[in-house]
């Protein structure tokens, strides 16, 4: 499954895949400190796999974020891998606690 491109001439199937966290900042106390902390997350998602990041609710909670991280290509098994890897390295971050994820396929 996969979106026919024919922008410009150029024909393919792209591939888009976004990742839902639920995530839980026990230690933040403040708007600011959960910022940061989510900021943080998404530099480190950026820089490492190249993917797009945004906070995408709970955005004036400020133990509470939900994150969505998307990746696309032309290869459904590559796009599953990146968000895969870019999950394990959110349930590994000391700061937060993934609550719950969800994986859609556009």
């Amino acid at each position: 499954m996969g979106v026919r491109a024919a922008v410009g001439g150029f024909g393919g199937v792209v591939t888009v895949g976004v990742l839902w966290l639920e995530l839980w900042l026990s230690d933040s106390g403040s708007l600011k400190e959960k910022r940061v902390a989510i900021k943080g997350l998404k530099d480190r998602l950026r820089h490492r796999f190249n993917v797009s990041v945004a906070e995408v609710d709970h955005l004036e909670t400020w133990q509470r974020s939900t994150v969505a991280v998307a990746a696309a290509g032309a290869d459904r098994q590559y796009v599953n891998g990146v968000l895969d890897r870019a999950a394990q390295v959110v349930g590994q971050s000391a700061r937060l606690q993934v609550l719950e994820t969800r994986l859609e396929w556009r």
